[in-house]
């Protein structure tokens, strides 16, 4: 079901940014978070790592020179260690009912990198949407 779900993800999302030109938070991202979707805690968890990914590299660029290449491998490398952070808290330290793991390591860095590009709402109202189509797509495939 992952296979489908991120195969679809990828050709609905290459549609939705041609038809426009709004980006979903990272060709694979959809797919992922249409796959989890029954795992709301987990995609709770992947945004706000986002966010946090977002502010950080927002305030590192303020000191540093961040465009392109270098804001981009910021933004997986960043949203990587909080992801991790979240894995080792929750699982390690604080054992709790629900599963509040980031979804992929880098899922949380492509939808930062989005963010940043071209807003905040902007990437999470076209992720909201997409999800929700290759969701339904793949519920009726499969």
């Amino acid at each position: 079901m992952i296979i489908e779900s991120v195969g679809v993800g990828i050709l609905l999302s290459f549609i939705f940014t041609e038809l426009t030109g709004l980006y979903t938070g990272g060709i694979i991202v959809p797919g992922y978070l249409a796959f989890f979707w029954e795992a709301p805690w987990r995609i709770l968890a992947t945004i706000i790592t986002a966010l946090l990914t977002y502010f950080i590299v927002n305030i590192l660029s303020n000191y540093v020179i961040m465009y392109s290449r270098r804001r981009f491998t910021a933004c997986v490398i960043i949203g990587y260690l909080i992801g991790w952070y979240y894995r080792t808290l929750f699982i390690h330290y604080l054992p709790l009912s629900e599963d509040i793991r980031v979804i992929g390591y880098i899922i949380a860095g492509l939808l930062a990198n989005d963010m940043l590009r071209q807003g905040i709402f902007s990437t999470l109202a076209s992720l909201t949407i997409v999800s929700i189509l290759v969701r339904l797509i793949t519920f009726l495939i499969i």
